[in-house]
């Protein structure tokens, strides 16, 4: 049950009492039980109204390509949200059956949703990218830092360390840049 008098993590759901402002496991700033228990009833009716099916008249979107079982595991998971998924395999010549008849075998396939659902899709794979990665549990504030070999110092792209760009390799993480 949800008090509306306590503060809730919307990433992790972890529960705090109403003094605290960040979650202790995900550092992002915490919600209300109010705005908690309106955020569930919003997703709830959301889901509700979905149908999680596709027909011929709607408009599909492509959201993400790659083998057969990667891709049932991500319409698993789209299923969850009621996103209804496509598949549709490539085919291509593979071989033969024992006849002498060339055997078409879809090698790769496409995750297709209806176009308004795919914003709500993407979000859900990427989340599962970062979780299957470990993405989700580094930080990344360092990120798109770049080793520039004509400045003077560089900042380190993985431990933010800085350095003369006289050395090729971070003297803190010992990334090498070489």
């Amino acid at each position: 049950m949800i008090e509306p008098d306590l503060k809730y993590c919307p990433e992790c759901n972890d529960e705090y009492r109403a003094e605290i402002e960040k979650c202790a496991a995900c550092g992002i700033d915490l919600i209300t039980g109010v705005h908690k228990s309106e955020r569930d009833e919003a997703r709830r009716q959301k889901l509700e109204n979905r149908s999680g099916e596709i027909s011929p008249d709607d408009d599909l979107v492509t959201m993400r390509r790659g083998p057969l079982t990667e891709m049932r595991h991500l319409a698993e998971l789209l299923s969850v949200e009621k996103i209804g998924t496509a598949l549709k395999g490539d085919m291509t010549t593979c071989g033969k059956d024992r006849f002498g008849n060339v055997i078409p075998t879809p090698t790769a396939y496409n995750l297709m949703v209806k176009m308004e659902d795919g914003r709500e899709a993407l979000d859900i794979i990427e989340e599962e990218h970062k979780k299957d990665t470990g993405l989700a549990y580094h930080e990344n504030t360092n990120g798109d830092l770049i080793f520039n070999p004509q400045a003077n110092e560089a900042q380190c792209p993985a431990c933010g360390h800085s350095f003369p760009t006289t050395q090729t390799t971070c003297p803190d993480c010992g990334l090498s840049f070489g």
